[in-house]
């Protein structure tokens, strides 16, 4: 199959829109770290149409269900540092119902935020796609990536781990490098409700 469609096929996976596509996590295995004040149901402040639910998924992994008017999307996430930053890498679950074929044409990949904060709001915020589109039409080679179809501003990343980490650190500092974060607070949970559901 031609890369580009392959790419192409493998950005209809991802939920979280703005955000760059990469063929390879951000993280290594030393660069993990986990912090229990993500966990928990996290919602727009300023719109209750969207939804983030993080629960532990392994010692080092959470379990996203991400639920946008109604739809739900599932993904593996990591909390990850490189030096003094924090990121949060996504990868979206196997879906369920999706027969074998159609599936083996899917490939699924990672996307990554910029993590400034967990408490007492939670703020990501992805790469800016036009700042990144500046920097690769000034250089290039400045980090391996691939068009998603001919005339499509959008890009995915084809760089190894190494080499994305050290192009986000490169750029960190760049004005404008990042979009503006997100502002999710934190939903409580009503206890009482919840055991009524229960019995």
């Amino acid at each position: 199959m031609n890369i580009k469609r392959v790419l192409i096929l493998l950005a209809g996976l991802l939920i979280i829109v703005g955000c760059i596509p990469s063929l390879h996590p951000l993280y290594t295995e030393k660069d993990l770290v986990f912090e229990k004040a993500l966990l928990g149901t996290w919602q727009d402040q300023n719109s209750d149409d969207s939804s983030w639910t993080f629960s532990q998924g392994g010692d080092k992994e959470y379990k996203l269900t991400y639920t946008e008017d109604g739809k739900k999307g599932e993904f593996i996430v990591h909390l990850l540092k490189i030096k003094d930053k924090m990121f949060i890498d996504f990868y979206p679950k196997e879906q369920e119902g999706i027969n074998g074929f159609y599936s083996a044409h899917m490939v699924p990949a990672h996307s990554f935020m910029l993590v400034k904060q967990i408490e007492p709001t939670l703020q990501m915020c992805c790469l800016n796609s036009n700042k990144l589109k500046e920097i690769i039409q000034n250089d290039p080679k400045a980090v391996k990536h691939e068009k998603l179809g001919d005339g499509d501003d959008k890009d995915i990343f084809t760089a190894s781990t190494e080499e994305l980490q050290s192009f986000i650190m490169k750029n960190i500092d760049t004005p404008d490098f990042f979009a503006d974060p997100s502002n999710l607070k934190k939903v409580k949970v009503d206890t009482d409700k919840k055991a009524s559901e229960i019995k």
